[in-house]
């Protein structure tokens, strides 16, 4: 009974050294142990390679994590049933439960994520090593796809819009929105004619009105309500506005599609779980999501991707991840973010500087303008 408790003692400290290095692992941004490894600190260069395949790195070391866990709770589990019987070896099971899950995973996993970097330098290379068990027994778990048969035009097109409307059942309505900062509203004290201006100059049949902040969303303007007010003179927007549907982001959006034509409303504005505004959506932006982009007469925005003659791309912020993969022939990983902008800023762990660089796998994001704590526009090549 000595023996398989002490073995499982063993095994459970090195589960909770790789959840510490590992917590801290994932709360380090790559740009610090950058620096860290170029001002030579021990197991930063280390640390800064793993985080440069941040999307597998979480699931390859949570896998020998679990492999761990198990391999230090059967021992002792083992020697328990030998040893004990009826209500006391209920209780000795119930506490090696609660003894696996506190120092195997949640006391490290705390340790860890409140040191940052450090902790992750110290179990480098146990990282490292777990990280490269768990990867190739991912590998080895998948199977090796068949190659396809080709296809003709027709059946491209067909799978191509059989695809599309599979990922627009699955999408949500955050991933599809124009987001706060890009909104045009107008403050709830305007005149009608000052809002006439503004739907004139940016080509807009519907603006949100705002009372206190952009949190404060009071009303929509539609631009046909203004044109029945122009022979009266200027007056408040307040008297013509229409009342706001708000949807949560995490509504998929053939759910808001449902809903805004049985609503018939063109327009939606998108809070977040606090409450807060997250962005508008209109039905535009929904068939988008489907059939592809629809242009008219009154769009003028640059496009959201621009190639250059060196192979390389001028990437907007707000340009998907996915898209972008598609469009470099890569994977990226995008459980966590949606937006190009978005991974910079997971990659960085802060607001970038203009010129800093990132890598994932041998794809380059250079930040090119930064407006605010926004990263707007990034210059995208391949290695």
């Amino acid at each position: 009974m000595i023996v398989g408790l002490a073995a499982s003692l063993v095994v459970l400290v090195l589960a909770g050294a790789l959840r510490s290095g590992a917590a801290s692992l994932m709360s380090t941004a790559r740009a610090d142990a950058l620096r860290d490894g170029a001002d030579s600190v021990h197991g930063a260069d280390t640390v800064a390679r793993l985080l440069d395949d941040r999307p597998r790195l979480q699931s390859s070391i949570g896998m020998v994590h679990s492999a761990i866990l198990v391999a230090a709770a059967v021992p002792a589990a083992w020697a328990l049933t030998t040893a004990l019987r009826g209500w006391w070896l209920a209780a000795a099971l119930l506490g090696l439960a609660i003894l696996v899950l506190l120092v195997g995973d949640m006391l490290p996993r705390s340790y860890g994520r409140a040191h940052p970097g450090t902790q992750a330098y110290r179990l480098s290379g146990l990282l490292s090593a777990a990280a490269r068990f768990g990867r190739r027994a991912g590998e080895l778990l998948i199977e090796e796809p068949e190659p396809e048969p080709e296809e003709d035009e027709e059946e491209v097109e067909e799978r191509r819009l059989i695809t599309s409307v599979l990922e627009f059942s699955d999408t949500l309505v955050r991933e599809v929105m124009v987001p706060r900062l890009d909104m045009v509203t107008v403050s709830r004290d305007e005149t009608t004619d000052a809002v006439l201006d503004i739907v004139v100059g940016q080509g807009f049949s519907r603006i949100p009105v705002v009372g206190e902040g952009p949190d404060d969303i009071v009303g929509f303007i539609y631009a046909k309500d203004l044109l029945g007010v122009s022979d009266i003179g200027p007056v408040s927007v307040t008297t013509i506005m229409r009342p706001v549907y708000f949807v949560p982001e995490t509504k998929r959006i053939p759910d808001l599609l449902r809903d805004m034509q049985s609503r018939q409303q063109h327009m939606a504005i998108v809070v977040d779980e606090f409450g807060g505004t997250a962005g508008l959506v209109t039905i535009e932006d929904l068939l988008e999501e489907l059939v592809g982009e629809i242009i008219d007469e009154y769009d003028t925005e640059e496009p959201l991707l621009v190639e250059h003659d060196d192979g390389g791309y001028l990437v907007d912020g707000r340009f998907s991840v996915e898209d972008l993969g598609e469009t470099l022939g890569v994977e990226l990983e995008h459980d966590e973010w949606d937006t190009v902008s978005g991974l910079v800023l997971d990659m960085a762990g802060r607001v970038p500087h203009v010129g800093e660089t990132f890598e994932v796998g041998d794809v380059r994001f250079e930040v090119a303008v930064v407006q605010g704590r926004r990263v707007t526009q990034i210059r995208v090549t391949r290695s």
